[in-house]
């Protein structure tokens, strides 16, 4: 058996976690093992799960602290003498793998889960470090080809050189049951509602204020819809405010931080995502897996799209236009709703089959460096 050094950093609920963990419960945990190296700004840690299953946990100061996480990653690496480390700190990756090598770790893979977007001001430091990528690692690895591309180069990417792993969701965990869409929508009193979702971190990169807006103008054309907003972040204040500005306060249930999402999915009509930018979101891909028509926006890859049921619109649309859409997505929707994990899976995104993908490819790059697993 090898252990693998996960670099997560801030390890809070989200795609990031998600995607992790679901690789996490299907690798083979007789031949990889996971060790999780995460700062001490994480909220949700896992730690029952990934200890009883085996792994550690390795807090390290936040990364911006740059020269006491270095040292305290080196200090991780060399105790424990990892084979494997596999950040997934995007651009940030090169501040890790540079303690892991001067530490002998030998394979190090710098993977790319996310984008950016212009009018981020994070977006200037994301580009001053993403020459930096290819730095200290050896390997490399990106959710989807956009995100490849974005961070590594396309000379790179079209060298063959980064292995795309899509974003992998438990697609049959995920799937519709019409059984448990009746019961969540009895008990949020939601029978006789056009329920439309939003699932994310209060965070500009979502751009929660454009869905409030969104959903304004669809209240204006079907005044049976309600929002089912979960999530959490520092835009908390300022979305409870514009909920206020839009009048649209009966219409809206908050319910706050949960873990327990899949019924949510269930009990949706349409679940919404015009972020200003993203990897592969999870969320979208397990939305579309309980046969929800997901509205994304153009800044986003459209592999997230893994079946039909992907819908894309520009942020230069006007709210009203996608309210338009969006209810004439959903009225189509409504009879004929059924499960899409099977086309989610043969699409490419099932935790299952990529998790195994995944602990071959660790032990490919280990023969790359001459070592016999």
């Amino acid at each position: 058996m090898i252990r693998v050094a996960l670099v997560v950093g801030n390890m809070s609920s989200g795609g990031k976690k998600n995607l992790i963990m679901e690789y996490y419960r299907h690798i083979d945990r007789q031949k990889v093992q996971f060790d999780f190296i995460c700062d001490t700004s994480s909220q949700d840690i896992p730690y029952s799960e990934i200890e009883s299953s085996g792994g550690k946990v390795h807090l390290t100061a936040p990364c911006w602290n740059v020269p006491r996480y270095i040292r305290q990653v080196y200090n991780i690496c060399a105790e424990n003498k990892y084979p494997v480390i596999h950040a997934y700190m995007n651009t940030l990756n090169p501040f890790s793998l540079y303690a892991a090598k001067k530490a002998g770790v030998p394979v190090r893979i710098s993977e790319s889960i996310s984008m950016a977007h212009k009018g981020e001001f994070k977006t200037v430091i994301k580009k001053i470090l993403r020459p930096m990528s290819r730095y200290f690692a050896t390997h490399y690895m990106a959710c989807g080809e956009d995100c490849g591309r974005f961070q590594f180069g396309d000379e790179l990417f079209d060298s063959g050189k980064v292995a795309v792993f899509k974003t992998a969701i438990n697609s049959s965990f995920n799937a519709f049951k019409p059984e448990l869409r009746e019961k969540t929508r009895l008990e949020f009193g939601w029978q006789d509602k056009i329920v439309i979702g939003f699932i994310a971190r209060f965070v500009p990169q979502k751009n929660p204020l454009f869905m409030l807006e969104i959903f304004a103008e669809t209240v204006k054309l079907e005044p049976r819809a309600v929002l089912c907003i979960i999530g959490f972040g520092k835009m908390h204040d300022q979305i409870m405010r514009k909920i206020d500005e839009l009048g649209i306060k009966e219409h809206v249930n908050y319910l706050g931080k949960r873990e327990d999402i899949q019924q949510f999915y269930n009990a949706m009509d349409c679940f919404l995502l015009p972020s200003l930018y993203e990897g592969l979101p999870v969320v979208g891909l397990e939305a579309e897996s309980c046969g929800l028509p997901v509205f994304f926006s153009t800044e986003i890859t459209r592999e997230a799209s893994a079946c039909e049921l992907g819908h894309f619109l520009s942020l230069n649309d006007p709210p009203s236009v996608w309210a338009r859409d969006i209810l004439m997505s959903v009225r189509e929707n409504m009879p004929y709703r059924r499960s899409r994990a099977l086309d989610v899976e043969a699409a490419g995104y099932d935790s299952r089959s990529e998790a195994l993908r995944l602990q071959q490819y660790y032990f490919d790059a280990l023969r790359d460096e001459g070592i016999t697993p």
